[in-house]
Protein backbone atom coordinates (compact mmCIF):
# COMPACT_ATOMS: atom_id res chain seq x y z
CA UNK A 1 0.00 0.00 0.00
CA UNK A 2 1.39 3.07 -1.13
CA UNK A 3 0.71 5.56 1.97
CA UNK A 4 0.83 8.95 0.03
CA UNK A 5 -1.31 7.91 -2.96
CA UNK A 6 -4.85 6.73 -0.73
CA UNK A 7 -4.53 9.66 1.97
CA UNK A 8 -4.12 13.62 2.64
CA UNK A 9 -1.25 13.19 5.17
CA UNK A 10 -0.62 16.35 7.09
CA UNK A 11 2.40 16.91 9.17
CA UNK A 12 2.41 19.25 12.00
CA UNK A 13 3.84 20.31 15.53
CA UNK A 14 1.72 17.56 17.83
CA UNK A 15 1.85 14.45 19.44
CA UNK A 16 0.08 12.20 18.31
CA UNK A 17 -1.36 10.63 14.78
CA UNK A 18 -5.03 11.59 14.42
CA UNK A 19 -7.51 10.32 11.49
CA UNK A 20 -10.66 11.37 10.15
CA UNK A 21 -13.03 11.22 7.46
CA UNK A 22 -14.13 14.44 6.23
CA UNK A 23 -16.51 14.63 3.17
CA UNK A 24 -15.61 11.06 2.44
CA UNK A 25 -11.58 11.60 2.15
CA UNK A 26 -9.70 9.97 4.69
CA UNK A 27 -6.73 12.97 6.01
CA UNK A 28 -4.26 11.91 8.74
CA UNK A 29 -2.59 13.99 10.57
CA UNK A 30 0.67 13.24 11.99
CA UNK A 31 3.85 14.42 13.83
CA UNK A 32 6.29 15.76 11.60
CA UNK A 33 9.30 13.77 13.25
CA UNK A 34 7.20 10.70 12.46
CA UNK A 35 8.72 8.19 9.37
CA UNK A 36 6.93 6.93 6.63
CA UNK A 37 7.44 3.88 7.81
CA UNK A 38 6.08 4.27 10.72
CA UNK A 39 3.14 6.04 9.83
CA UNK A 40 2.11 3.27 7.49
CA UNK A 41 1.83 0.88 10.01
CA UNK A 42 -0.40 3.44 12.02
CA UNK A 43 -2.76 3.31 8.89
CA UNK A 44 -2.63 -0.33 8.16
CA UNK A 45 -3.63 -1.17 11.94
CA UNK A 46 -6.50 0.87 11.15
CA UNK A 47 -7.28 0.12 7.80
CA UNK A 48 -10.69 -1.66 9.45
CA UNK A 49 -11.91 1.62 11.16
CA UNK A 50 -10.95 4.11 8.20
CA UNK A 51 -12.89 1.33 5.47
CA UNK A 52 -15.84 1.74 8.08
CA UNK A 53 -16.13 4.75 8.55
CA UNK A 54 -15.72 5.26 4.66
CA UNK A 55 -18.27 3.51 4.22
CA UNK A 56 -20.57 5.07 6.84
CA UNK A 57 -19.65 8.55 5.54
CA UNK A 58 -20.91 7.53 1.67
CA UNK A 59 -24.17 5.96 3.30
CA UNK A 60 -24.70 9.15 5.17
CA UNK A 61 -24.47 11.42 2.78
CA UNK A 62 -26.91 9.21 0.20
CA UNK A 63 -29.34 9.25 3.29
CA UNK A 64 -32.41 11.40 2.36
CA UNK A 65 -34.52 14.43 4.70
CA UNK A 66 -36.69 12.91 6.55
CA UNK A 67 -38.55 16.27 7.33
CA UNK A 68 -38.98 20.02 5.98
CA UNK A 69 -36.71 22.62 7.81
CA UNK A 70 -39.01 23.68 9.80
CA UNK A 71 -40.52 19.96 10.44
CA UNK A 72 -37.09 19.38 12.02
CA UNK A 73 -36.51 22.44 14.10
CA UNK A 74 -40.20 21.45 15.51
CA UNK A 75 -39.13 18.11 16.41
CA UNK A 76 -35.75 19.21 18.23
CA UNK A 77 -38.16 22.02 20.37
CA UNK A 78 -40.71 19.80 20.80
CA UNK A 79 -38.35 16.98 22.15
CA UNK A 80 -35.66 19.14 24.46
CA UNK A 81 -38.66 20.91 26.26
CA UNK A 82 -39.91 17.27 26.93
CA UNK A 83 -36.74 16.46 28.29
CA UNK A 84 -35.60 19.55 30.22
CA UNK A 85 -39.00 18.78 32.31
CA UNK A 86 -38.14 15.48 33.00
CA UNK A 87 -34.77 15.95 33.96
CA UNK A 88 -34.84 19.40 34.97
CA UNK A 89 -31.54 19.74 33.20
CA UNK A 90 -31.85 23.60 31.71
CA UNK A 91 -29.05 25.10 28.69
CA UNK A 92 -28.75 28.16 28.46
CA UNK A 93 -29.71 27.73 24.70
CA UNK A 94 -30.25 25.24 22.06
CA UNK A 95 -29.56 25.81 18.75
CA UNK A 96 -29.21 23.97 15.25
CA UNK A 97 -26.12 23.89 13.43
CA UNK A 98 -24.15 21.95 10.53
CA UNK A 99 -21.36 20.41 12.55
CA UNK A 100 -19.11 18.64 11.27
CA UNK A 101 -17.45 16.68 13.67
CA UNK A 102 -20.75 15.53 16.09
CA UNK A 103 -24.17 15.04 16.20
CA UNK A 104 -24.35 17.69 18.82
CA UNK A 105 -22.65 19.56 21.37
CA UNK A 106 -22.83 20.99 24.77
CA UNK A 107 -20.27 24.03 25.30
CA UNK A 108 -19.08 24.73 29.05
CA UNK A 109 -21.22 27.69 28.85
CA UNK A 110 -24.11 25.43 28.71
CA UNK A 111 -25.12 25.69 25.04
CA UNK A 112 -26.17 22.73 23.04
CA UNK A 113 -25.96 22.70 19.00
CA UNK A 114 -27.71 20.27 17.60
CA UNK A 115 -26.68 18.85 14.26
CA UNK A 116 -28.47 19.60 11.33
CA UNK A 117 -27.74 16.58 9.80
CA UNK A 118 -29.82 14.67 11.84
CA UNK A 119 -33.00 15.29 10.08
CA UNK A 120 -32.23 12.59 8.20
CA UNK A 121 -32.68 10.21 11.28
CA UNK A 122 -36.01 9.36 13.24
CA UNK A 123 -37.52 11.16 15.81
CA UNK A 124 -35.75 8.45 18.44
CA UNK A 125 -32.43 9.63 17.25
CA UNK A 126 -32.82 12.90 17.49
CA UNK A 127 -34.09 12.30 20.66
CA UNK A 128 -31.26 10.46 22.22
CA UNK A 129 -28.91 12.89 20.62
CA UNK A 130 -30.95 15.99 22.79
CA UNK A 131 -30.82 14.10 25.89
CA UNK A 132 -27.04 12.87 25.33
CA UNK A 133 -26.02 16.85 25.29
CA UNK A 134 -28.23 17.31 27.93
CA UNK A 135 -27.16 15.09 30.35
CA UNK A 136 -23.48 16.75 29.92
CA UNK A 137 -24.77 19.82 31.77
CA UNK A 138 -24.32 17.57 34.94
CA UNK A 139 -21.62 15.66 33.83
CA UNK A 140 -19.36 17.24 31.23
CA UNK A 141 -17.75 13.74 30.20
CA UNK A 142 -18.97 10.18 29.29
CA UNK A 143 -18.05 8.60 33.16
CA UNK A 144 -20.71 5.83 34.38
CA UNK A 145 -22.74 8.68 35.89
CA UNK A 146 -23.46 10.21 32.68
CA UNK A 147 -24.72 6.99 31.04
CA UNK A 148 -26.37 5.82 34.04
CA UNK A 149 -28.27 9.50 33.61
CA UNK A 150 -29.09 9.21 30.05
CA UNK A 151 -30.49 5.42 30.96
CA UNK A 152 -32.65 6.53 33.90
CA UNK A 153 -34.46 8.69 30.79
CA UNK A 154 -33.90 6.29 28.21
CA UNK A 155 -33.88 2.73 28.84
CA UNK A 156 -33.21 1.78 25.45
CA UNK A 157 -29.91 4.17 24.71
CA UNK A 158 -28.48 1.89 23.39
CA UNK A 159 -29.94 0.06 20.81
CA UNK A 160 -31.01 4.38 19.25
CA UNK A 161 -27.32 5.04 19.77
CA UNK A 162 -26.12 2.12 17.35
CA UNK A 163 -28.84 3.28 14.55
CA UNK A 164 -26.68 5.99 14.53
CA UNK A 165 -23.63 4.35 14.11
CA UNK A 166 -25.03 2.48 11.57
Amino acid sequence: MEVENKYEIIYSKIKNVYIQIKDGKVIIKAPKYMSKKELKKIIENKLDWINKNLENSKQNKEKKDLYTREQFTKIVEKNANELIKQTQLVPNKIRIKNIKYAWGTCSSNRNITINYNLIKYNEDIIKYVILHELCHLKYMNHSKDFWNLIEKYMSNYKEIKKQLKS
